[in-house]
């Protein structure tokens, strides 16, 4: 009889995925010491390489996927790094704070190993948005980019992850899957060392992470509603719309997908859409735009982020020079209506309603098809109306008189700024706000008898925290390095690993290979 024990082989990459695990397991033990001057010190100097590299990171992005604009991905890269740096800079996620008069002290705790997996759409601005997060809490992460956006994905990360150990970040605090597969970011999902999922993408995805066993963050699809009432004012409601359906060719989740127009001002606002780079289609146009963008029903993906002119030139139509956007009229708001479906394209939907009332139910009915809990926009100077449609739309963000793409992100209104939407109990996701860094914290509460005869004992001037002394520490053998030992596989306590093929994973890995594999096809038919 032999006195080894057989092991089972796990797929090529594995094993090197689970010792960045254990190499980012270890920098956040570390990085959960530090104290807030140093934390400020290392997102600072992270914040300024992502914006350093902006630009190129743009250009990069739009090279290896074919999707929007390079100069919109700039914006949203200096947005997504120097932008939330400015944002948080004077907030403060790790010193304790005392409330005296509830006799509490609360002391902040990150939540240890982020595993944020992040789209093919907003690839650099996602990757820089989550680790900025991550390092303002004091969070290690490792970054699981969409096969189609790796390259450009790994290189934000490595940029961001060198300037933050070069400022005092323990070695491991940032690490990116050069070559994500679906066994990998199945082990790494299921892993019982990654505290949180952080998961930006389709739903499959979302769903995924919250199957994955471990605590997940994930977000729902979106399908704007936008109503333009009679008390608007047209000539800037139509040049914001134009501007936030045409930033990076729609490719953000929050862009309009149906224009709601109040008959009143429908003629009015179609002609000011017209002067800002609006083409409106005529009914045999309609069809030919949605032959192409759509496919049995459903959105094709080789579409999104393509340029109007590229639509309208698949289609066989011609289209003033400098268009902008499509718009499509339809008539009725039903599952059946592929527009009143979410399109991460130029293409706005639009549907003229008799008032304002039947304005907010139009937009109920698009929210029905798809994108509960997400996003809606109005134009109006009605405060009745505008309170009416936030109550009754199943959304958690209401942007008003302002661009949606941008208004509900959070850059053009001063909601937190964001690439995750959290959709909420509409949505049936697990956060219900913008997400930020608060949600990456939880809080050891010291809690202190509350009978006022007792008093509070004095915790002025103390600090759970320090500033690491002497040389950074390095991680004792890099994962990445030649010899590295594979780490045993971890099975969240469901069993060894010989008997985890009936806990559910073999479905999850299912579930991702066929959402990956579907989403690739898509493209590459374009």
């Amino acid at each position: 009889m032999s006195a080894f024990v057989d092991i089972p082989l796990e797929p090529a990459g594995v094993p090197h995925g689970r010792a960045m695990v254990e190499r980012a397991e270890w920098a956040a033990r570390a990085f959960a010491t530090y104290d807030i001057a140093s934390v400020r010190r290392i997102a600072m100097a992270a914040a300024q390489a992502g914006e350093a590299h902006a630009r190129q990171l743009a250009d990069a992005a739009v090279a290896e996927t074919g999707f929007g604009v390079a100069e919109h991905k700039f914006l949203k890269n200096v947005a997504c790094s120097i932008g939330i740096w400015n944002t948080y800079a004077d907030d403060d996620y790790v010193s304790p704070v005392i409330d005296q008069a509830r006799k509490i002290v609360e002391i902040p705790r990150p939540a240890g190993v982020v595993f944020a997996l992040t789209p093919s759409t907003n690839p650099v601005a996602t990757v820089m948005f989550k680790i900025m997060l991550c390092l303002l809490t004091r969070n290690a992460i490792i970054v699981s980019p969409h096969p189609y956006a790796k390259r450009c994905s790994a290189e934000a990360a490595r940029v961001m992850r060198d300037a933050a150990i070069a400022a005092g970040a323990p070695d491991g605090c940032i690490q990116v899957l050069e070559e994500p597969s679906i066994p990998l970011i199945n082990a790494l999902m299921t892993d019982e060392r990654v505290d949180v999922i952080v998961a930006t993408g389709g739903t499959p995805m979302v769903r995924s992470a919250y199957r994955s066993g471990n605590p997940a963050i994930g977000v729902g699809p979106g399908n704007v509603p936008v109503l333009v009432d009679a008390t608007a004012d047209i000539p800037a409601a139509a040049a914001r719309i134009v501007a936030s359906k045409s930033f990076d060719n729609s490719i953000l989740c929050t862009n309009e997908s149906v224009l709601i127009a109040e008959e009143a001002i429908a003629e009015r606002l179609q002609q000011a859409m017209k002067r800002e780079g609006a083409s409106f289609l005529d009914e045999e146009q309609v069809a030919r735009v949605c032959g192409v963008i759509f496919e049995q029903g459903h959105f094709n993906t080789a579409w999104v982020g393509k340029s109007a002119a590229q639509i309208a030139e698949a289609a066989g139509i011609k289209v003033p020079k400098g268009t902008l956007i499509l718009v499509a009229p339809f008539d009725l708001v039903v599952p059946e209506q592929v527009l009143a479906h979410e399109k991460l394209c130029p293409v706005l939907g639009w549907v003229t309603v008799p008032n304002a009332a039947r304005g907010i139910s139009a937009a109920m009915a698009v929210l029905r098809i798809t994108g509960a809990g997400h996003s809606a926009a109005i134009h109006s100077e009605d405060p009745g109306t505008i309170m009416e449609y936030a109550s009754r739309v199943r959304v958690l963000r209401v942007a008003v008189n302002v661009g949606n793409s941008l208004g509900s992100a959070g850059i053009e209104t001063n909601l937190a700024p964001t690439m995750t939407i959290g959709t909420g109990f509409f949505g049936r996701s697990s956060v219900g706000e913008n997400l930020q860094p608060a949600h990456l914290v939880n809080r050891t509460r010291i809690a202190c008898n509350a009978d006022a005869r007792m008093p509070m004992p004095d915790f002025s001037g103390l600090d759970a925290w320090q500033a690491p002394q002497g040389a950074v520490p390095a991680y004792p053998l890099a994962s990445n390095a030649a010899g590295a030992p594979a780490i045993e596989p971890r099975t969240n306590g469901r069993g060894d690993a010989a008997t985890m093929a009936g806990d559910g994973t073999d479905e999850l890995r299912d579930e991702i290979r066929r959402m990956v594999i579907e989403e690739l096809r898509q493209i590459i038919k374009g």
